[in-house]
């Protein structure tokens, strides 16, 4: 009979399932949080290294192949702006004559306020409900709409006299976020049975191994960027690139919009299905500073991995979540001292492996040493390995284990002449692998013992 493990949370005895599988799971410790912390650091370092542009492109059509003026940013400083956001199933919106599509409509913002609002830090909030069609509630997309226009303006274009282009300012995403469920035929070895609800049995029978389903979280918030910085068109370096829009005709750039999710954790999110009419909506709209914005986009750029596949994008979600409510939980001192003792676990684990290499690298003779301890070496650093993916442990923890195991094989070539024997094939296809002992350790006594 089926079991089902499912990825998102779930209402009713799926939720129960849900938390049930929560509690088996073990919690990270601090060294895999601050390790992965660590990891994601050089990575976007690297990223930013390896995609970074050279210098300022030319403009074509200049005198003498100018480079391109620095652009200015079209909001200036404390401009008085008008928030529209509406809320459709389409993603090219239109209909801004639907009273029922606008979802909040706030007025008189001023652009780089951070003392407004009611907790004097320049933000605002709503809450509403959002009603949805049948087509959401079977697996459809709904999306969101943000305009900010220049106080007294509209974002609809057939509205000649409000509108205006360079006084508008557009952003949209979907809202809803489709996971994928799991569904693995496994029963209990020693009673037959399994603990699957009937209902997901059957779903796992209808769908196959793995159905896709629309999820929603409660919460998202609208940054918009406090920055003025003269960027320079074809010079923002990745991944900031895709967030900075310049005007095709002025050349200058609109204000950067960011929807900001960091914090929304995988264990709140809960699947969209046909007993649902209306989703709760807690909308936020705050000013984001430069540095902090520099910092999500860089956790939230994973274009150059695409090639690794949706599996690693789930671990990577669940990984990121134990790392959100690590610094949302733990004492900031103690967070510090965890992560100075993991920089100097990493630098000796390090050194470990060089000396490790250098030792074998440089031995000439191999008296003194045994043979079949490097074979049991590669044995016991494969169970290891094969033990912590069965786990999922944290990918950092895979990499570090897999490398020592790399290193163990390695070995067995300095202590044994390992040959490919062409001749005498497997299968008359595959060279056999030969394995002979080294004359320095047939002629040591190391053997006899």
């Amino acid at each position: 009979s089926p079991q089902v493990t499912s990825n998102g949370s779930a209402g009713g005895g799926e939720a129960a399932a849900a938390a049930e599988t929560q509690r088996q799971q073990p919690a990270p410790n601090a060294w895999q949080v601050i390790k992965g912390v660590l990891f994601r650091i050089f990575i976007i370092w690297a990223i930013s290294s390896w995609f970074r542009r050279g210098p300022a492109p030319q403009e074509p059509g200049s005198a003498g192949g100018a480079p391109r003026a620095p652009s200015r940013n079209l909001f200036p400083k404390d401009t008085l702006m008008d928030l529209y956001v509406y809320i459709s199933e389409h993603e090219h919106f239109t209909d801004f004559n639907l009273s029922s599509a606008l979802f909040w409509q706030k007025r008189d913002l001023v652009y780089g306020d951070w003392t407004s609002g009611e907790n004097a830090d320049g933000c605002y909030e709503h809450y509403g409900e959002v009603d949805i069609s049948q087509s959401v509630q079977q697996n459809g997309s709904i999306y969101i709409h943000v305009y900010f226009t220049k106080s007294g303006f509209h974002p609809d274009p057939r509205q000649k006299n409000l509108y205006r282009r360079l006084a508008t300012v557009h952003t949209s995403r979907m809202i809803n976020k489709y996971k994928r469920r799991r569904f693995q035929k496994t029963k209990n070895l020693l009673t037959g049975e399994t603990e699957a609800d009937p209902e997901m049995i059957k779903r796992a029978e209808d769908f196959g191994p793995v159905e896709v389903i629309s999820h929603w979280h409660p919460n998202l918030t609208i940054n918009m960027v406090d920055d003025h910085t003269p960027w320079v068109k074809g010079s923002v370096p990745p991944p900031l690139d895709q967030y900075v829009k310049f005007d095709a005709i002025s050349g200058d750039y609109y204000p950067i919009l960011y929807f900001n999710d960091y914090w929304n954790l995988q264990k709140d999110y809960f699947p969209i299905n046909e007993s649902l009419r209306r989703l709760p909506f807690r909308l936020s709209f705050c000013p984001l500073s430069l540095w902090r914005w520099q910092l999500y986009a860089a956790q939230s750029s994973r274009s150059p991995w695409n090639f690794l596949g949706e599996d690693l994008y789930e671990q990577s979600d669940e990984e990121q979540d134990s790392v959100k409510v690590a610094l949302l939980e733990t004492n900031p001192y103690l967070l510090a001292l965890t992560i100075v003792v993991s920089i100097v676990h990493s630098v000796f684990e390090f050194l470990a492996f060089k000396n490790d290499i250098q030792f074998w690298n440089s031995r000439q003779s191999l008296e003194g040493l045994s043979v079949r301890s490097v074979f049991f070496g590669v044995f016991q650093s494969l169970v290891v390995l094969l033990y912590i993916l069965d786990n999922e442990t944290n990918f950092v923890v895979q990499v570090s284990v897999f490398i020592g195991l790399l290193i163990d094989v390695w070995k067995i070539t300095k202590v044994m002449d390992v040959r490919l024997d062409r001749e005498n094939k497997v299968a008359g296809v595959f060279p056999r692998v030969t394995f002979n002992d080294k004359s320095t350790y047939i002629e040591s006594s190391t053997k006899v013992y």
